[in-house]
């Protein structure tokens, strides 16, 4: 993080990735004195409404972060910006995105808890676009031209008012990973019971686990004797709002559809009460570890791993073989987890799988046939991409395997 001070007094020069937390009201013009540096700026965290149409002078410019501020329409100007492809624009008051305001290198575009209602042409033809979160925004229809868009792998348009599957997203060749809950043509009357309902003063929240976009995970220990269930589990309570994946009770009901399976983290009980809705799980035992990192800016749909991680040929059988399990399951209660990557998934030593997450996952029952087996085909395509993804890091004297090579074909 820098300063505005730093900025005007000339410390900056030169420098790649600019970071601005100032309760900014207006675009500092010094940003302009960066242009034959500034790759990255995020001015996300203000009190921003719009932009100059100077900002094209930033020619290095590729990233452009401005969420939690006050625009309503996505400026302009973006799309004179030569080298500008990632634009993430979350959380403001954005209901108008012109056409011009898309630029050509576009491959990443952020527009979640917006006010969004329609959606210009132009995105259409944008080629390079990888990834596209729409989630939580007003919008009655998409474009038929993103049938076009043969390079999307990624897009989120949850909690929308879409009152029709958008058929026009369900050939694209590449798209992997679809979330599409809390949309009137996703509605369903069922509401899941495949577990029971307790009350929150039945246990007392402990340490925390971890968190994420839609909820807290923490220990959490029985207030009383609970003989049906583990001495050790762990509570997710979920925050109440629009996530970038989309509504919590969407995740819950899925989760609670997809019932129990060894290799999912086991439900136990859910909570559903004002401001507090919550989902008990089993405590997952200390020897498990998240098998890979999210994707950064360059890799942008595609998992990363730590450095010099390696596994053997006989370890990515093992746990190829338990997530096409989890797919079947999945699919066989019709439901589309939406976020099927390595970072979601945990393994132990000995290569054992436990996969969770469901803050993307969609119910795909009130779809018609061939809608839910193209639903289906895309998800097919992210575990594809998945065990893709461990071949990468195979250790070398195992790429000569048969096995390796079996794999390799499928997934290509």
């Amino acid at each position: 993080m820098q300063t505005l001070s730093e900025l005007r007094n000339g410390k900056l020069l030169g420098i790649k990735h600019l970071a601005l937390r100032e309760n900014l009201t207006q675009f500092p013009t010094e940003i302009l004195s960066l242009a034959d540096s500034l790759e990255i700026l995020d001015l996300s965290n203000n009190q921003l409404s719009s932009l100059p149409d100077e900002i094209a002078q930033l020619k290095k410019l590729k990233i452009l972060f401005a969420s939690n501020n006050q625009f309503t329409t996505l400026p302009k100007a973006l799309g004179q910006c030569p080298n500008l492809e990632m634009i993430g624009f979350k959380s403001n008051q954005i209901n108008q995105v012109p056409a011009e305001s898309l630029p050509l290198k576009l491959r990443w575009l952020i527009l979640t808890a917006n006010r969004i209602e329609v959606l210009p042409d132009t995105l259409g033809q944008r080629p390079r676009l990888q990834k596209l979160a729409l989630a939580g925004n007003q919008l009655s229809s998409l474009p038929e031209n993103l049938s076009q868009l043969h390079n999307l792998e990624l897009i989120r348009i949850s909690a929308n008012n879409l009152s029709e599957c958008p058929d026009q997203l369900l050939s694209l060749p590449k798209l992997a990973w679809f979330a599409f809950a809390g949309n009137p043509f996703s509605q369903s009357s069922t509401q899941n019971q495949t577990v029971p309902k307790l009350s929150s003063a039945d246990f007392k929240i402990g340490e925390l686990l971890g968190q994420g976009a839609s909820g807290v995970i923490s220990k959490a220990h029985w207030c009383s004797l609970q003989t049906d269930f583990p001495d050790e589990i762990a509570v997710k309570v979920f925050k109440g709002e629009i996530t970038s994946d989309g509504y919590p009770e969407d995740e819950l009901q899925a989760c609670l559809k997809v019932g129990n399976h060894p290799n999912l983290i086991q439900s136990l009980a859910q909570v559903d009460e004002t401001d507090f809705l919550a989902l008990v799980m089993n405590l997952i035992p200390s020897s498990y570890k998240n098998l890979g990192l999210p994707p950064c800016f360059d890799s942008c749909t595609r998992d990363n791993f730590q450095e010099g991680f390696r596994l053997s040929i006989a370890q990515i059988q093992k746990i190829a073989s338990q997530m096409q399990a989890v797919f079947e399951h999945l699919h066989s209660h019709k439901v589309c987890h939406g976020d099927f990557y390595a970072h979601n998934t945990l393994v132990d030593d000995q290569g054992n799988v436990i996969f969770g997450d469901f803050g993307a996952a969609s119910r795909y029952h009130m779809l018609n046939s061939e809608q839910q087996q193209k639903v289906k085909q895309i998800e097919q395509r992210a575990l594809n991409y998945f065990i893709d993804d461990l071949l990468s890091i195979c250790n070398n004297e195992d790429k000569s395997s048969d096995y390796f090579k079996t794999l390799a074909q499928l997934t290509s």
